[in-house]
């Protein structure tokens, strides 16, 4: 090739904009086992990629902190957090966003699921788990451990340690149920999102493990992202990211979260969290 012709392209590298070779990052924290994480999220990110025109990859993690980690550290630039996760995050990295939630993670719950062995029976009324062996989802769950523990303590009068035999936290909300089917805890505290999935998806046995209470309904899982992303890929892409998720129509897509549609969602939305946290001693 001739250099009249090799020069334009020595031109155009050295003149595009660093940020327009950048990968777009993102992870989620792994609220189910890791295979059913990489096929709903490698699916986000094609579209997302096609969407943004920017290169778009998901990175998994091992743990709710290690997503928290991940984004203080710019390894990530977006996250599908929990409620916690997502306070906890945008405290470390301040200027970041909420900018989207599933229509369902503006009245989230929590269910309390019993192994059938016990004599806890479906109810309105919070049950009496005095003396039984309890587990959690992960450490930095909120539908699997902050607000469960924040309406056991309240409506039992006293600290979680002080009214279950054995504590436990199984990682994630699949193991929750198993572990409770299997009867390595008598009760636990599970997604509701994750139990009607395995419901309709006849991986759970109704017959060895039941929901015994709800909670009330509080503001969950969102889409966080970093403050500097603009600055990163170009003004206006935080805006653009958002518009892209509320978007996101592919019922193929929804269904992997599983959410019907993403709606809006701001900083402001996750102060109840926040208090809720704070009070039972999970933020500083």
């Amino acid at each position: 090739m001739s250099f009249a012709k090799i020069l334009p392209l020595i031109f155009t590298c050295l003149f595009v904009p660093a940020t327009l070779a950048e990968s777009f990052t993102f992870t989620a924290i792994p609220d189910e086992n890791e295979s059913q994480l990489k096929t709903r999220f490698n699916k986000v990110a094609k579209y997302l990629e096609a969407e943004l025109g920017v290169e778009v990859n998901y990175v998994p993690v091992k743990s709710y902190a290690a997503a928290v980690t991940a984004f203080r550290n710019n390894q990530v630039q977006l996250a599908w957090f929990g409620g916690l996760s997502g306070v906890q995050a945008r405290r470390l990295v301040p200027g970041s966003q909420a900018i989207a939630q599933g229509y369902e993670d503006q009245y989230f719950k929590s269910f309390f699921i019993a192994n059938a062995s016990t004599p806890l029976e479906p109810s309105t009324n919070f049950p009496n788990l005095n003396g039984y062996t309890f587990t959690f989802g992960s450490k930095g769950s909120t539908s699997g451990r902050l607000m469960p523990q924040f309406y056991i303590e309240r409506n039992m009068g006293k600290q979680v340690k002080d009214i279950f035999t054995r504590i436990g936290f199984s990682g994630d909300h699949s193991r929750t149920i198993a572990q409770v089917e299997a009867g390595a805890y008598q009760v636990g505290a599970v997604n509701y999102k994750v139990w009607e999935t395995a419901v309709a998806n006849g991986t759970v046995d109704t017959s060895k493990v039941k929901v015994i209470w709800e909670t009330p309904a509080y503001p969950d899982y969102q889409w966080t992202v970093r403050a500097d992303a603009d600055q990163r890929f170009g003004k206006g892409f935080t805006e653009k990211l958002t518009k892209v998720l509320l978007e996101m129509k592919d019922p193929d897509l929804l269904a992997s979260f599983p959410r019907q549609s993403f709606v809006e969602a701001d900083n402001a939305d996750y102060e109840p969290i926040e208090s809720v946290a704070t009070a039972i001693g999970l933020l500083d």
